[in-house]
């Protein structure tokens, strides 16, 4: 008795269907259903069984089987939905493709940026059908995010350095996140806030009077989330010298001092050097140009902005500076590590998959 299956019959796809196939796997403006249809397809297409094709692209033996056989059956039509029950669309894919491609590769002339009037202008549909086209494939002209590519040539061998000091970090050594938050400005509100109410937040004046502006140098124990703060009022190489100093008096003398820290010409002078040479304990880490990100101390500055500054009112840099302290202490008497999370390959893995994203954009 044979127990084998049905045999599987071989699956040839022509140059012209494989060049299709690949364009809506490329194509931003293709459905995720056809884009994953057609990578089966394509797998397919390279010899893989059913069930190697489900385990590659995380999908289901039966649904690769049913596009296979539909490919086999009708072609690249097999692969469009089945026909519904209902009444018939009134908006056609070709509408739709219309909408995403202007969406995404042409500005109106009279603005940065589509609103769901414009679009509907500009193509003769109405404002309601824009905006589901829209929320079906998750575009939202008008937001907009910030984003810095670091062009520092030693980017790759000082992501695997910091982000190694923070995953492993050495034995019998202190690994600090180092960085100064300058010109933090002391802001008297012109007029009295006004508290929160019931039914009304608390409300202030938008403008506001400044009493002068201090720094505050702060070196973040990524073991134990402690923070070691030092307040000046300039910020040069000799306040960072005072720093490091103080931070030589607080390690306790047997551990090694590792110091991650950005590339500010403060920490590089001739009088910084020299002391380094004098004190061969402290090792520096500088993260690449323009990637404050990998330093820790960021998201510690984060909460003490969030939590103190923004909203505060203070009418001298002393009370300022009083404030930060009182917050620092506070801080320290039951700190909260950040613990990172994230390993050097995952995130240049990240960042090349992105540099290929915007591969046209000149970067």
């Amino acid at each position: 008795m044979n127990r084998r299956g049905p045999k599987i019959p071989p699956l040839s796809v022509t140059d012209a269907q494989r060049a299709v196939l690949q364009g809506w796997v490329r194509r931003r403006s293709t459905a995720q259903a056809l884009a994953l249809r057609s990578r089966i397809v394509l797998e397919c297409d390279q010899g893989y069984s059913i069930m190697e094709v489900s385990r590659r692209l995380q999908v289901a033996p039966d649904t690769v089987r049913t596009w296979r056989r539909r490919f086999l059956d009708r072609g690249l039509d097999g692969l469009s939905d089945e026909p519904r029950p209902g009444v018939p669309r009134k908006i056609t894919d070709a509408d739709v493709e219309r909408v995403i491609v202007k969406t995404l590769e042409e500005k109106p002339p009279n603005a940065t940026h589509w609103s769901t009037r414009s679009m509907a202008a500009a193509t003769g549909m109405s404002q309601s059908a824009v905006s589901r086209i829209w929320r079906a494939f998750a575009l939202a002209p008008h937001r907009s995010e910030t984003f810095k590519l670091s062009t520092d040539p030693l980017f790759i061998d000082k992501v695997r350095d910091v982000v190694g000091l923070y995953l492993d970090p050495p034995e019998k050594a202190l690994v600090l996140c180092v960085y100064e938050k300058s010109q933090i400005q002391a802001l008297d509100r012109s007029q009295p806030v006004l508290p929160m109410m019931p039914g009304v937040p608390e409300r202030r004046s938008h403008d506001y009077v400044r009493a002068g502006t201090t720094t505050l140098f702060a070196a973040l124990e990524v073991a134990s989330g402690k923070v070691i703060g030092s307040l000046h009022r300039r910020h040069r190489a000799t306040e960072f010298k005072k720093f490091l100093t103080k931070l030589d008096k607080e390690v306790p003398a047997d551990l090694d001092v590792h110091l991650i820290l950005d590339n500010y010409a403060t920490h590089k002078t001739s009088a910084i050097k020299k002391w380094l040479l004098a004190h061969p304990r402290f090792h520096l880490h500088f993260t690449p140009t323009g990637s404050s990100w990998l330093n820790l101390v960021e998201r510690w500055f984060g909460e003490l902005t969030s939590k103190k500054l923004r909203r505060g009112v203070h009418r001298s840099v002393q009370a300022l500076e009083r404030d930060i302290r009182a917050w620092l202490a506070d801080w320290n008497e039951h700190p909260r590590p950040f613990v990172w999370t994230k390993t050097a390959d995952e995130i240049l893995d990240k960042v090349a998959a992105y540099c290929r994203r915007i591969s046209d954009s000149g970067h």
